[in-house]
């Protein structure tokens, strides 16, 4: 294939960001003037998913083009292989210099920790907000300083050292929003004097989920705890009054660090602009998952649901991209790897399980383009938030869950059976996902279909365990 002229890539991504705290995306709670320039710029995804949604499996599956069960990162528990292929070690052999910064969590030592880029230096674990110790080429050290802002100015020192003659890949990845969502000081006040709106399905009681949902151990006003909120809960409110309270400690302080994230991806693009590297970069921003924001009461993510399984996706290239488009065809972050080889005019490997997004991207998206996506959470009864393990489909008009009830030797999980259950929604008529309509005869032929196409799917894929 073609190499000349190879863009440069610029990889931005946040943890546990949600698209509906994005003002390109329609928020109704902040404002992302600075992400809000990518889209205008570029093109906004509509329908991008994870295929399973938590923070090392989503970045196993970015950086190999590989479902979980082939990439061998399931849980939280499973550190990933270094020694498989993966889109920085193939860029590399075709001629860019790359470079991760900012967020790994996928292991540490031997052959887990980041390889195969020129340069690394990344957070332990999750990482710390403030004065955080981060790994530099396997050295460790403290750093003085705000996450987010030191993530930023790396990337920017980096992009000053490189080889000015090599087309580079940046992956520019964020510890922000994840809990504890502490802010930095020029943001910590922000919010102070209003109210954040509550989501329309604040007060769900999940009478028409299963039980996977009602048993779940991530809601607003029983499962947060002083260290997320910062302080205790006043004296004498009504419950209804209490969880409002714990809604308002909480979502301002997540939007405060997206705020923070905001001001420096403009940081990052203000300096493309000053390099007159504009023209020739594809600057991408994404967040490993979606996340509730106290949508049907709950904070976190991992379930199928749509504010969990949802990934904001916004895509600049000036030369190929037609600025302020959008699009409803389907994207997984299984297609990242695959749609930046193809912009690299790098063959994509037989290996890869996605598609690359670029027909999309350039206005001619295929008749016979991907209409469903896979689903697999795999981290049964976990012990902080007892979410069950899942597998599903989901189309543009319905979503068809299966909570397997067993933990299947996974890590990170509990040997505990619960009962199968399925879930059926209708996402025409209820987009919000209210009301399980799997029993419901009327969905009977609907259901048979998209029961052989799962099952279809799931062979496709290779996961027949």
């Amino acid at each position: 294939m073609e190499k000349s002229n190879q863009p440069n890539i610029i990889f931005i991504m946040s943890d546990d960001h949600a698209a509906h705290a994005m003002s390109c995306y329609g928020s109704r709670i902040n404002e992302t003037p600075n992400l809000d320039r990518i889209a205008d710029e570029g093109m906004r995804f509509d329908n991008c998913f994870c295929t399973n949604s938590i923070c090392a499996p989503s970045r196993a599956t970015i950086i190999t083009g590989l479902y979980n069960h082939k990439n061998g990162v399931k849980t939280l528990g499973d550190n990933f292989d270094s020694r498989q292929p993966t889109v920085q070690k193939i860029l590399g052999e075709n001629g860019y210099q790359t470079a991760l910064i900012g967020k790994w969590h996928l292991g540490h030592g031997g052959n887990h920790d980041p390889a195969d880029f020129d340069y690394w230096n990344i957070f332990p674990g999750q990482g710390i907000y403030h004065d955080p110790v981060m790994i530099e080429m396997g050295v460790e050290k403290t750093v003085q300083g705000y996450a987010t802002d030191l993530v930023t100015d790396m990337s920017i020192e980096w992009m000053d050292k490189r080889e000015k003659d090599k087309p580079f890949m940046l992956m520019c990845h964020h510890k922000a929003p994840h809990r504890p969502w502490d802010p930095d000081e020029k943001h910590a006040h922000l919010y102070e004097d209003v109210d954040i709106p509550e989501p329309l399905t604040f007060h769900d009681d999940y009478s028409g989920k299963s039980s996977a949902a009602k048993e779940a151990k991530m809601r607003i006003d029983r499962d947060l705890v002083t260290r997320d909120v910062k302080a205790e809960p006043p004296t004498g409110l009504t419950p209804k009054e209490l969880k409002s309270w714990y809604y308002q400690r909480y979502i301002k302080d997540y939007l405060r660090c997206i705020a923070s994230i905001d001001d420096n991806v403009g940081r990052l693009l203000d300096y493309l602009d000053s390099e007159g590297l504009t023209e020739n970069t594809i600057v991408v921003y994404t967040s490993d998952q979606g996340f509730f924001l106290g949508d049907h009461g709950w904070y976190d993510k991992r379930f199928m649901y749509e504010e969990s399984l949802r990934m904001p996706f916004i895509i600049r290239y000036p030369r190929a991209i037609k600025a302020g488009t959008d699009t409803r065809d389907f994207a997984m972050n299984v297609d990242f790897a695959e749609t930046f080889l193809d912009y690299a005019g790098i063959e994509i490997p037989e290996f890869m399980q996605g598609v690359s997004l670029r027909p999309v991207l350039e206005g001619r998206t295929p008749d016979d383009w991907q209409t469903s996506m896979y689903y697999r959470y795999w981290e049964h009864l976990s012990v902080e938030h007892q979410v069950g393990a899942h597998y599903g489909l989901r189309t543009h008009e319905y979503k068809l869950i299966y909570y397997y009830g067993e933990a299947l030797g996974c890590a990170d999980a509990i040997e505990d059976s619960r009962t199968p259950e399925w879930e059926l929604f209708d996402l025409v008529k209820d987009p919000y996902e209210m009301n399980n309509v799997y029993h419901d005869p009327s969905y009977a032929a609907t259901l048979e279909a998209l029961k052989e196409e799962l099952y279809s799917y799931k062979e496709r894929v290779g996961d027949t365990e």
